[in-house]
């Protein structure tokens, strides 16, 4: 009974460490709430196509298509923003324009 007890208590302790841990990481950076002023921005986007894809959606747009990533690293394509069909651009901070 006293060796249970001992190996529960000792499995706690363990424990508690691991809950205390948080992970830091995240694949895409958290949508902003403002986007730059002079989005898109050119830069060395290291964004893949599918994880622009992904931010487009997250952010409220559908049926992305044609993304192409051009000479200045902005990710450019079209999609669905509620009814009407825009051109969307994603740029290496993650900043979205749609028009």
């Amino acid at each position: 009974m006293k060796n249970l007890l001992i190996t529960t208590v000792f499995a706690s302790v363990l424990s508690f460490g691991a809950l205390a841990q948080t992970s830091t990481t995240s694949p895409l950076p958290a949508p902003k709430a403002d986007a730059d002023k002079n989005a898109p921005l050119p830069g060395a986007n290291s964004f893949t196509e599918g994880q622009a894809k992904s931010r487009l959606e997250a952010n409220g747009y559908s049926n992305v298509t044609g993304l192409k990533k051009d000479e200045n690293g902005v990710w450019k394509g079209s999609a669905m923003k509620g009814s009407a069909k825009v051109t969307v651009s994603v740029d290496y901070r993650g900043n979205i324009v749609g028009q």
